[in-house]
């Protein structure tokens, strides 16, 4: 018999036919899309549009109405408890204990999964090994999001989920993330965002879902999105200037991080 050529490596999250209702609303309505092993896979879609409900329930922390969601060959509905362990999800800085330092709150982590971690292996990935002994309250906002990627880190996860990591950061604190992100990327490690910022869109990811009133509207690379909307015959109203303010800002104060 030939031997199967088809080496296609499967899905590493598969959703398909999802769809959950609240009472007569239906917040995500029938939509169903696969994330490759590795990539950076975005969410983009208004406000309502069912992005943050989509990631609560590959995430399973909202169960589906109806449809099936598997990550790393794990359905979430039959075994939740597994997925959780092979999954990390951002969690915003008002979450952690405020009486405990970054490295106690690392501990806590791996001791809720079980695991063995070096915190201070962890802090350095996230530049921040000098704040070890601090209290998030007492970090700035890009120090605070920075942190929440250490938490996800904690389980060694295949997997990681970012809801909005850069909204109310400065330009510089905003690349610092991005960059780390795509560090985090070389690893191994599949990522899922979401965003508002379209150029975050843009630069990190390497396809995206694009949402509105619960349904995928469709997906592709941004290259590929943009081709098919120049080929609609589609013009800016306006040339766009070779600059933006943003890079004044950035050439006049520099890239480096701003930590307080």
């Amino acid at each position: 018999m030939p031997k199967n050529t088809n080496t296609t490596p499967k899905p590493i999250i598969s959703v398909e036919h999802l769809v959950k209702k609240f009472g007569d609303f239906t917040a995500v309505n029938d939509i169903s899309f696969e994330v490759k092993k590795g990539e950076v896979f975005g969410i983009l879609g208004p406000n309502g549009a069912g992005k943050t409900t989509t990631l609560e329930m590959i995430e399973t922390l909202q169960s589906p109405t109806s449809g099936t969601i598997v990550v790393d060959g794990t359905n979430t509905v039959k075994n939740p408890a597994e997925v959780k362990r092979k999954i990390g999800v951002q969690l915003q800085s008002t979450s952690f204990y405020p009486e405990l330092t970054l490295v106690e709150i690392l501990k806590m982590f791996a001791a809720l999964y079980d695991v063995a971690i070096d915190p201070y292996e962890l802090l350095a990935k996230v530049q921040l090994q000098e704040k070890a002994k601090n209290f998030v309250k007492h970090l700035s906002g890009g120090q605070k999001q920075r942190f929440s990627i250490a938490t996800t880190l904690v389980n060694q996860p295949t997997v990681i989920f970012l809801d909005e990591p850069t909204t109310g950061l400065d330009p510089q604190a905003r690349i610092n993330l991005w960059d780390m992100i795509q560090e985090i990327k070389k690893t191994g490690v599949t990522i899922v965002l979401t965003t508002h910022y379209m150029e975050e869109a843009e630069q990190l990811c390497d396809r995206l879902a694009i949402m509105d009133q619960g349904r995928i509207i469709t997906i592709g690379t941004p290259a590929k999105l943009i081709k098919d909307l120049l080929a609609t015959g589609f013009k800016r109203p306006a040339v766009r200037a070779e600059a933006t303010l943003e890079d004044v800002f950035l050439h006049l104060t520099g890239r480096n991080l701003r930590d307080e």
